[in-house]
Parts: structure tokens; sequence; C-alpha cells
């Protein structure tokens, strides 16, 4: 009885200090973590909008967020995560707004899209990505992205899929990573017409 105590004891002191250990180690690297996201997020907010010299947050509401998405068409589960004003000298260029797409071959890709006040899109950047290297990974390069480039359209569609607005050429071998990359794009658009582009205009 004595040995059970004892060892009952022992495990609880073990839990415990493995405990305060975790929650140590957690208050230790939250902040560098953090700072790297932000750091991360910035650089794709400086590469799709470089002309900008600063960004403002704007408020998110996600119910608004989910309806402006599904009124653009865009029915594949893609989330708008964020939006932020892109400045020049005081005045607003255009936004730069951030979705994730839970439909990637390896999970969620998480695309930050640079859009001009005419609905032009600036550029787009990959914040989030895990695809098969040589494969889904080669949305992160340039000749890929850069087809979403200066084009003005309501929607993107991947070649193999069909439909209406401007094409995009589906990664060889990848085209599940192209889809999901595509939405994110496609939620990012639809949030600027239906929420931001609206505001724009007035």
């Amino acid at each position: 009885m004595n040995k059970i105590i004892k060892n009952t004891i022992i495990l609880t002191i073990i839990t415990l200090v493995s405990g305060v250990a975790l929650g140590a180690v957690y208050e230790i690297t939250k902040a560098p973590i953090a700072n790297a996201q932000e750091e991360a997020k910035q650089e794709a907010y400086k590469q799709v909008f470089e002309d900008a010299d600063s960004f403002d947050d704007l408020e998110v509401d996600a119910k608004e967020a989910a309806e402006a998405v599904k009124a653009a068409g865009v029915d594949d589960g893609a989330e708008i995560n964020e939006a932020v004003e892109a400045k020049q000298g005081g005045e607003t260029i255009g936004y730069v707004i951030t979705a994730t797409d839970p439909n990637g071959y390896g999970g969620d890709i998480q695309v930050s899209v640079g859009i001009q006040n005419d609905g032009t899109v600036n550029g787009i950047a990959i914040l989030s990505i895990n695809e098969t290297a040589g494969l889904g990974m080669k949305a992160s390069e340039q000749e890929f992205y850069e087809q979403y480039s200066g084009k003005q359209t309501d929607h993107f569609y991947v070649s193999k899929d069909g439909g209406e607005g401007e094409q995009i050429d589906a990664i060889s071998g990848a085209t599940i990573t192209t889809r999901a990359v595509t939405g994110a794009v496609n939620a990012s658009l639809g949030y600027y017409q239906n929420v931001l582009g609206g505001s724009a205009d007035e």
C-alpha cells in the first residue's frame, strides 16, 4: 500500500514539474514565434505592394466575410483571415487580404493578395504551405504566382477545370495545390468586391 502511495506521489510530482516546464517553454517561445509570424506577414505585404509605405489593419467581421466569399461563388471552405489598407504618403493605394484555403494536398494554404483600388491584383504571396517538394511547393515560386498579377477579374479558374474569368495554368502534377491557391485568391477577391470595393467607391 505504501509503495502505491509513494509511486503516486512521485508520478504527481513528475507531472507537476513537466507541466511547469512546458508552461515556461511556451512563455519563452511565445513572443519570438509571434514576432516571426508578424515579420512574415509584413514581408508578404511588401511583396504584394512594394509601393506602400505603411499598412493599416482593418477589422474583419467573420460572418460578413463568409457571406462575401459565398456571394463571390467560392464554396470550397476558403476563409478570410485579415485585411489591411496599403498606403503611400497617407493615401490608400489598395488592400492586402489574407485568406486560407483548406484544400491543399498537404492541408491549409494561406495566401496574401494585394488588390489595387480598381480591383486589379497587384500580386500574391504564399504565407503558409505544406505541399509536396518539387510539386505543390512550386506554388511558392515566382513563375507560378505571377500568373495572378496585373489581372483585373472577378474570378480566376484553373485551366484544367474550365470556367469564366482569368485562366490559371495548373502546376504539373499538383492540380490540387493550384486549386487551393486559386480558391484563396478568389476568396480575397470576393471580400474586396463585396466589402472593401463598395466602400472604396463611395
